[in-house]
């Protein structure tokens, strides 16, 4: 117990010296924890910031599925089989079926029809929407959801060849006003009557093939069909599971399947288009997170300033109190007893200017809670989170360490003979 008093006390007379020297040299110990606050605001707002908006764009990339894989109908480039080049490879609703049941590694598969030019009709206003004609299961591919108190097509819809529709929360927006409920309401697609049964709800979407989900209108593919008669498909849309096979496996498998029905080399990719959501989202990530780690470097950059303000402003107490030194070796003080004293004072700086700068680094991220959606969308909303209150803790701690550790190891080598005679 008595040692543990003496060790509480001769930290309190530390901390004593600490204040004593921040009094004798008011400007600059301030400039200098300034540098400290400037770089750990810097190095929390970048992190925050590279954190938030990598995290809104993975949100915003999801909104056209979750690593979806969509195909679309090409043109051969490659002779195969006797088959010269140029020839077209319509997709159809039995293609659907064939790839299903020969790639165990689907998960989930549709197919899609669209109509461009059909018009949507509610009382005067008029829209010129993508129609999609598309089965039940087509909302879970494609995170469709519905709002509250609406659905989306169910498997009776199509059997029944319902005429019932789906709008994307912008179009009904548009058709009936942000106010007005349009579930069991009726709007006039190319004139037929169709019933409204669901509404998207709001959904960010920072990439789509066609047209975003909020402008679209969604029947049954059964009643798609009877009503624009199309023969071939729009495109495919195939969830692989990552858990068999990852999703580059899946596109082989489909070239490779498809090209031994329709007679084309699986080697030929323009036989078919085909966008591999998943493969393109593992390079955007990429990019985001080399961009997160320049916003730390260039935070840490930053704070490494201050830190060298720190050290300067130590090798200087160091000279100043030369002859403290010695006194205090010559009555019997410890080298790491003079170390522990100058890192004590090298982290009393770092850590006031830390708390300061984390404050200034919260109050900033609390007031970009006001940023315009259209911002939000882009950005996040950038926030001091776990992830980023650690890594930046670790940075703070590294440069603290190395701004005291030269100056305290250079006080604790003092001769203290020198010193006396300094």
């Amino acid at each position: 117990m008595k040692q543990f008093f003496i060790e509480v006390a001769y930290i309190f007379s530390l901390f004593g010296e600490f204040v004593r020297d921040m009094r004798a040299q008011k400007k600059r110990t301030t400039l200098t924890i300034f540098g400290i606050v400037w770089g750990t605001a810097a190095v929390v707002i970048m992190m925050a910031l590279g954190t938030s908006t990598k995290r809104q764009n993975i949100t915003n990339f999801n909104g056209i599925g979750d690593g979806i894989i969509l195909i679309w109908p090409g043109t051969t480039t490659k002779p195969y089989e006797g088959f010269g080049v140029d020839r077209r490879i319509w997709l159809q609703e039995s293609d659907v079926e064939l790839l299903n049941s020969e790639i165990p590694e689907i998960k989930m598969i549709s197919g899609e029809y669209q109509r461009w030019d059909a018009y949507v009709r509610y009382g005067t206003k008029v829209r010129n929407p993508l129609v999609t004609g598309v089965p039940p299961h087509y909302w879970e591919i494609r995170n469709v959801i519905p709002r509250p108190g609406g659905r989306f097509i169910n498997q009776r819809d199509v059997d029944e060849k319902r005429r019932i529709i789906f709008l994307g929360d912008d179009l009904k927006d548009f058709l009936f006003g942000e106010a007005e409920d349009a579930i069991g309401e009726f709007v006039y697609l190319n004139g037929v009557p169709f019933r409204v049964i669901g509404v998207l709800i709001d959904k960010v979407q920072n990439s789509s093939y066609g047209m975003r989900d909020t402008e679209r209108a969604f029947i049954p593919i059964t009643t798609f069909k009877s009503m624009f008669g199309h023969r071939y498909l729009s495109n495919v849309i195939v969830t692989p599971d990552i858990a068999k096979a990852p999703s580059t496996f899946v596109s082989d498998r489909i070239y490779e399947v498809m090209g031994r029905k329709y007679k084309f080399d699986p080697a030929d990719k323009d036989a078919l288009g085909m966008w591999d959501t998943a493969e393109f989202f593992s390079e955007f990530m990429l990019f985001f997170n080399a961009f997160t780690v320049f916003l730390v470097i260039m935070g840490a950059m930053t704070l490494g300033v201050g830190g060298l303000g720190v050290s300067n402003i130590m090798y200087v107490v160091v000279r100043e109190r030369t002859r403290e030194i010695g006194i205090k070796r010559a009555v019997g003080a410890k080298r790491h007893v003079i170390m522990a004293q100058f890192f004590a004072e090298t982290f009393f700086i770092t850590l006031l200017g830390a708390g300061v700068g984390f404050l200034i680094a919260w109050g900033l991220t609390s007031i970009l809670i006001i940023l315009p959606d259209s911002v939000k969308n882009a950005i996040g909303t950038p926030a001091i989170d776990p992830t980023v209150a650690i890594v930046s803790i670790l940075i703070i701690g590294a440069i603290g360490f190395v701004s005291g550790f030269f100056p305290a190891r250079k006080a604790a080598r003092l001769d203290p003979i020198e010193c006396l005679r300094y």
